[in-house]
């Protein structure tokens, strides 16, 4: 009866044995066919999440009409209105670039406006000193053009600019506008056409020549010139179409997140300086205060023996 018994048990957990071999290969099974439909759920909710979100870059709209100081620009002819969306696109999307314009827009141009006007210059050559420096008075260009309105050594001197070791005026927002429009005028003279005025600033008044001459045309717009002033009108005009309206072209820029314009009182300078670091300590700024806001001091130092009078900027920050 016992070996019965033992048997029996025996064969019923056999058959418990065989039951769990058919039935745990299921249950994994189970288990991972609910879990790859968990993330499979997951993922497509990630894709649509990402659908529903992503960025979209689309074309800039291009304006019907256009002028440049005054001068209306022929959007009807397919490479101009192509030329112009290039530029929009270059400049629209540079953002970091283009928002740091709008911030310094308007420290520079309460300085370069009023000088414009004073000369009989076109309000929209302050977009020519954008395209020109990115506002930094401090540029100097591969080819050694400095300042805010980038002017090489020579012509500075030219017209009327100091350039020397201790000195150098291009780095001299006010005075170096002065000199650029004293050189817009005298391309005015030549050629009665601002447009082709601008772009003798980038090209020279004689390369411009040279190419109406040869091409028998003296329409900017017609003209095939260098790559560089071939675009450069039209960059002009794309940043003046940002710049007058940022939002139109998705910039947000409050006006308490533009830089300050900040006051300053003029010192004058007749003879000689042994150390600007003591000077500016004197005038309670640091020597860095000293140069950010005069540029166009070179040296540490200044010897004029010629005892000229230079007007030093100091500001007035509480």
């Amino acid at each position: 009866m016992l070996l019965v018994n033992y048997f029996s048990e025996k064969g019923s957990k056999m058959k418990k044995k065989k039951w769990w071999k058919y039935v745990l290969p299921i249950i994994i099974a189970a288990k991972i066919v609910v879990v790859v439909m968990i993330l499979e759920s997951a993922r497509a909710d990630n894709t649509q999440a990402n659908i529903e979100s992503k960025t979209e870059f689309k074309a800039v709209g291009i304006p019907d009409s256009i002028t440049f100081a005054g001068e209306k620009m022929p959007l009807g002819e397919f490479d101009v209105r192509e030329a112009l969306d290039r530029e929009l696109l270059s400049n629209a999307y540079f953002h970091s670039q283009t928002i740091r314009f709008i911030k310094l827009a308007p420290r520079y141009f309460s300085i370069v406006e009023p000088i414009l006007k004073e000369k009989g210059i076109p309000d929209d050559f302050k977009y020519l000193a954008v395209a020109e420096s990115s506002l930094n008075p401090r540029a100097v260009s591969p080819a050694k053009a400095v300042g805010f309105w980038q002017f090489m050594k020579g012509t500075a001197q030219d017209y009327g600019l100091e350039v020397t070791l201790e000195i150098d005026e291009r780095y001299h927002v006010e005075k170096a506008t002065y000199a650029a429009c004293d050189y817009l005028l005298n391309s005015y003279k030549k050629y009665g056409n601002w447009t082709l005025v601008a772009a003798s600033y980038n090209r020279g008044i004689t390369g411009i020549q040279q190419q109406i001459t040869r091409q028998k045309t003296d329409d900017y717009y017609s003209l095939l010139l260098n790559p560089e002033t071939q675009r450069y009108v039209y960059r002009i005009a794309a940043l003046k179409l940002i710049l007058q309206n940022p939002e139109k072209y998705n910039f947000v820029v409050t006006e308490d997140e533009k830089y300050p314009i900040i006051p300053t009182k003029n010192v004058e300078i007749s003879g000689k300086v042994g150390n600007f670091a003591d000077f500016a300590i004197e005038h309670g700024i640091s020597y860095k205060t000293l140069k950010d806001f005069n540029p166009w001091l070179r040296e540490n130092y200044l010897t004029n023996a010629k005892s000229k009078k230079y007007i030093v900027k100091i500001p007035e920050v509480k």
